[in-house]
Parts: structure tokens; C-alpha cells; sequence
């Protein structure tokens, strides 16, 4: 009989940071001594969950696991079609027993421009999850979350995992995720923050990151099926497109649009901090500390 790895105890609190800087593998030494700080300080800041985002192999995440001591590690998402979920099942159940509990194993099938192989992804994920249903021991539904955008995969993170890290979407769209999910479920979307009172200027960073997405049908697909037109995705974006998918302001706004999510189904939601000043990403742990102190015992 296949054992269950156990131990799972995590909580994902209300609020998170979703960062794609987080893998030692693809920095020097200073690069991870830099991430080993700024886990260390976000352990500290009171978020919830620390995502690690731009598909994360296994190693990266259980090292996150291993320079954190209380917060929970999540990944936003593992690519299916990277690695096997043998594979990751053996990653898993290498990470100390005694810090398992704080880890989440998200799951997403990626996009057809990203991966030559990709095919039949509803089919590739539920194959996936048998396989780590059987693997010995196995990563079951309760140690797992999808990235979900569309109804069939909303539906197959509640039946199949804690729920949905869906990436990339409006308020609107928590809104039918927890009516198709089910009361129960966990929903924790990402939201991009751009710290800016400038909104042009805010508008211009964020069409900067947005612009990649909108040439990948699984995000241009949701963005029609909630309402927006072509129209919407020229230019990297219309102002309508950009207000409804990021949160643009100061601390406050970022707060007031947090809780927009909050309040319209999402149990937790993570936050994805933009920069101009570094190409995007990086690690902002000013911003990071700032958040932290707008949002106060809200997190």
C-alpha cells in the first residue's frame, strides 16, 4: 500500500508575497545569499505564505522551505510538464519532516507557446496527479494546489487538491472560482502591486510584465470569458485591462484592493511586487516591509 507523506500542518494566512527571485539555482553565491536574507526577513514581516513563483524546480522550493522557519512555502506554480511527478514526490519527502508541514506543492500546466510538448492539458493533469497519488510516498490532495483559470480546472482543484492558485485575474473572477470551488476550498490568487502614485507611470510598469501575458491564450482566453475584447489586449493593455488585473497606488490602495479579493472569495491572496527600477522583479524588500506595515495585524 502507497503512505501518504504526512505532517501537514500549514496555514496560508490571509495575505502573501509571490516572488519569481527566489531560486538559488539560477543565481551565484551572493545571489543566494541575497534570497537567504530576504526569506529570513519575510519570515519575520507576519505574511502568511511565500510563493515561489516563475516555475520553480523542486529544489528551489525545498530550499525556501530549508531558510525559512514559520512562514508557509508554496510554489506558483511547478510546471507539470518539467518534472516528473515521481520526481517531485521524492523532493518532497526529502525536505525534514519536522518543516514538510509548512509546504505546498502548486501545480499548473503551463502554456502551448512555453512547452513543445505541451497537449491535452486537462487530461496531463489529472494523469500527473494519479501519479502522485501512487508514488511511494505520495503527495496527496491535501498537500497540493492547481493553478486554475477555467471552469474544468477550478473544478479539479476542488476535487483533487486544496484548491486554486489562479494567476493573473480580476475580482470578478475570484467571485465564480469560490461559487465553482465550493464553500471549502482554498483560494488563493496573485495579485501584482505596483508601488506608485504616479498612475501613468505605474501603468506604463505594469504593461512592461503584462504585455508577455497577453500573448499566451490560456490568460487572453479567461480575460474574454470575463467580459474583455481584443481591444483590451493592445498596446500592453487598456487602462480598464490594467485597473481591473493589478493593484496601482500606494500601500493603502494595495490594502483596499487586497481586501476587494478578500471579499469577494479568496481565502488568501498573494502579492506580487513590481518594480520599474528592477526590471520588474528582484527581491523589494522595502516594499516588502512597507506592505507589511500598511496591511498590520490584517495579515
Amino acid at each position: 500500500m502507497t503512505s501518504e507523506i504526512s505532517g501537514t500542518g500549514r496555514t496560508f494566512g490571509r495575505v502573501g508575497i509571490w516572488s519569481g527571485a527566489l531560486h538559488a539555482s539560477r543565481v551565484d553565491d551572493a545571489g543566494g545569499k541575497a534570497i537567504t536574507e530576504a526569506l529570513a526577513e519575510l519570515d519575520e514581516l507576519g505574511y502568511g505564505t511565500v510563493w515561489v513563483g516563475s516555475s520553480p524546480a523542486p529544489g528551489d522550493a525545498a530550499a525556501v522551505v530549508a531558510a525559512t522557519r514559520s512562514i508557509t512555502v508554496a510554489t506558483g506554480i511547478l510546471s507539470i510538464w518539467d518534472h516528473t511527478a515521481e520526481e517531485v514526490a521524492a523532493a518532497v519527502a526529502a525536505i525534514d519532516p519536522d518543516e514538510r508541514r509548512r509546504f505546498v506543492l502548486g501545480l499548473g500546466v503551463s502554456h502551448g507557446p512555453m512547452v513543445p510538448q505541451y497537449a491535452k492539458p486537462y487530461s496531463a493533469m489529472t494523469d500527473y496527479l494519479d501519479a502522485l497519488d501512487a508514488a511511494e510516498p505520495s503527495v496527496g490532495a491535501g498537500h497540493r494546489v492547481l493553478a486554475a483559470l477555467g471552469p474544468k480546472m477550478i473544478r479539479l482543484a476542488a476535487d483533487r487538491a486544496l484548491g486554486a492558485h489562479p494567476y493573473l485575474v480580476t475580482t470578478e473572477h475570484t467571485a465564480e472560482a469560490r461559487e465553482a470551488l465550493g464553500p471549502d476550498a482554498v483560494l488563493a490568487p496573485e495579485l501584482t502591486v505596483v508601488l506608485d502614485t504616479d498612475l501613468d507611470r505605474a501603468r506604463t510598469t505594469a504593461r512592461t510584465m503584462l504585455e508577455m501575458y497577453l500573448r499566451l491564450p490560456n490568460y487572453t482566453a479567461n480575460l474574454l470569458r470575463l467580459g474583455f475584447t481584443e481591444g483590451d489586449f493592445e498596446g500592453g493593455g487598456s487602462v480598464r485591462l490594467l485597473d481591473a488585473l493589478f493593484a496601482l497606488g500606494d500601500a493603502e490602495q494595495v490594502v483596499r484592493r487586497t481586501r476587494q479579493y478578500l471579499d469577494a472569495g479568496a481565502d488568501h491572496v498573494a502579492l506580487q511586487v513590481l518594480t520599474a527600477e528592477e526590471g520588474g522583479g528582484g527581491l523589494p524588500r522595502a516594499a516588502w516591509r512597507e506592505l507589511a506595515e500598511a496591511f498590520g495585524d490584517q495579515l
